[in-house]
């Protein structure tokens, strides 16, 4: 006889998730804003039937991203939801390994490149002047032979200050910093700062062109790079732990 197998079961969510769930609701239904009173804790829990226990861990979550604001002596109200928390919290979710590094480089490509029509719409003087100023400074660490990251982090900062997208600036950021961590740049002995140089100049012409083809060509070709350097660190760190292993034999 065959037997069917078990079917994985469904966790159910726990109390605090399910309060958590009616006040995002009740929030929504009744179109409230931010600095809206909500109901007091102990209304939640009556209309809830819960206890104060449920109540207070489901409005600390809830606190935590800015949902629900607790003012000490008033009460609680509609918070500014922010996604900065989960950005903040992004990079730790971020493995190092091969695959999910080149993930990241991807979305940071698409938004990138995404974005140029409008960078290149809003650009201004002042900031044609502030890329320029970077890429020379970045020019002066690859004539010395050096990565250059912190300059490298301010380029493309910069380039999409003026998009008005804060939470945009502050994910790429994010990804750049993680992927920055896991990248070991000074490993790769034929590693040339000269051509990353080299890619930021041309992305900063074509901007200051106006060329929106030729700048998302140029950063396109920039991160075609990024992807072959990160490819080679992983060849490199796989031959230094083979190294290591057969030293141990």
């Amino acid at each position: 006889m065959n037997n069917k197998d078990f079917q994985p079961l469904q966790r159910p969510p726990s109390l605090p998730e399910t309060v958590q769930t009616a006040i995002r609701n009740f929030i929504a239904d009744n179109n409230l804003r931010t600095g809206d009173a909500l109901p007091p804790e102990t209304q939640l829990t009556k209309q809830l039937g819960v206890s104060r226990n449920a109540i207070r861990e489901a409005v600390k979550s809830l606190e935590m991203v800015g949902i629900v604001e607790v003012r000490r002596g008033s009460g609680l109200f509609v918070g500014d939801f922010s996604l900065d928390p989960l950005l903040d919290n992004l990079p730790y979710g971020l493995m190092s390994d091969l695959q999910e590094l080149r993930e990241l480089l991807e979305i940071r490509q698409i938004l990138e490149v995404g974005m140029m029509d409008r960078v290149i719409a809003q650009r201004t003087d002042d900031q044609i002047s502030g890329l320029k100023r970077v890429a020379d400074q970045m020019r002066v660490r690859a004539e010395q032979g050096k990565p250059f990251p912190n300059e490298d982090r301010k380029f493309h900062l910069l380039l999409l200050e003026n998009t008005d997208n804060r939470t945009l600036l502050k994910l790429l950021d994010i990804f750049w910093q993680t992927y920055n961590r896991a990248s070991r740049l000074d490993e790769i002995e034929d590693y040339d700062p000269m051509k990353t140089y080299q890619d930021h100049a041309v992305i900063v012409q074509a901007v200051e062109a106006g060329d929106v083809d030729g700048a998302r060509r140029a950063l396109e070709q920039h991160y075609t790079g990024l992807g072959s350097l990160q490819f080679r660190l992983h060849k490199v760190s796989n031959t230094q732990f083979n190294d290591q292993n057969d030293g141990t034999k």
